[in-house]
């Protein structure tokens, strides 16, 4: 497969000349899923907005299948990518069956084909229709609203899925329910998708490959396998301080135990 987005020597700067992308080249294959780490501040959202041009780069180009994007006509390269954010930026005053169809009623599809799309997509996220479908987004809790804005980025059946931190607003329970579903979901549908996450258990979970930015460049780009092997001293800074806490676990139960040996002794 080839690759549906290219990043070739990407960078960005902010009015005030800071630079938040330093030549990003990379590429990502056709119906995988690519999960962007780093800490705040690496660039990570600021390349997923390079894809759908909420940014434009000051240098470099951004392919998508084959075509730049600088010279894409926007409403359609937008309408030919799913969009999903940690708020979901669902409409307030709509019921979930318009939320998810919105995109839909842009295009000017029938009402009933609107409606009949809407029920298919939120089966596939796991809500039941005739609960949920004439609810308002007050209505509901944190996962099922993520779950709708899950819906309403696949609306349109785009080829490509963007997802910025989608679940890092989540209970840890709900944020692993929902990582199941869109692990499923992808196996099935064979999205390209390009997600932004600081977890980094969340993108070995998810992706097919794991890249790392720090400070706008780009420091890896491993299948998680080679990723958690990794001698690279970025790479294993990033590792020892997601699990600093298992093993800090451990040691504190090591010294319980050794404590208690000792006190048993005397």
């Amino acid at each position: 497969m080839g690759a549906a987005i290219e990043f070739r020597n990407v960078s960005f700067k902010t009015p005030q000349g800071r630079l938040l992308l330093d030549g990003i080249s990379l590429a990502l294959e056709e119906g995988t899923t690519t999960a962007i780490l780093g800490r705040s501040g690496s660039g990570k959202t600021t390349l997923l907005r390079t894809v759908n041009r909420m940014l434009e780069p000051a240098g470099g180009q951004v392919v998508v299948d084959g075509h730049d994007v600088a010279t894409a006509d926007l409403i359609a390269l937008r309408r030919g990518m799913g969009y999903v954010i940690q708020e979901t930026g669902l409409f307030p005053h709509f019921t979930v069956e318009r939320n998810v169809g919105l995109v839909l009623e842009a295009q000017g599809l029938p009402r009933q084909d609107r409606r009949r799309r809407s029920e298919l997509l939120l089966a596939a996220v796991g809500l039941d229709t005739a609960t949920f479908a004439s609810r308002y987004p007050h209505q509901l809790s944190g996962g099922q609203r993520q779950r709708v804005g899950l819906a309403r980025a696949l609306a349109a059946e785009p080829g490509i899925l963007l997802m910025d931190e989608p679940f890092g607003a989540l209970d840890p329970l709900t944020r692993a329910e929902m990582q199941d579903m869109l692990r499923g979901l992808m196996s099935r549908l064979k999205k390209t998708v390009l997600l932004v996450t600081h977890d980094l258990d969340e993108a070995l979970y998810l992706g097919d490959r794991i890249v790392l930015l720090s400070e706008g460049k780009l420091i890896a780009s491993l299948t998680p396998e080679e990723f958690m092997q990794s001698q690279q001293a970025e790479i294993v800074a990033y590792v020892r301080a997601f699990h600093r806490g298992g093993r800090n676990a451990q040691g504190e139960r090591k010294g319980q135990r050794e404590r208690s040996a000792a006190g048993g002794a005397a």
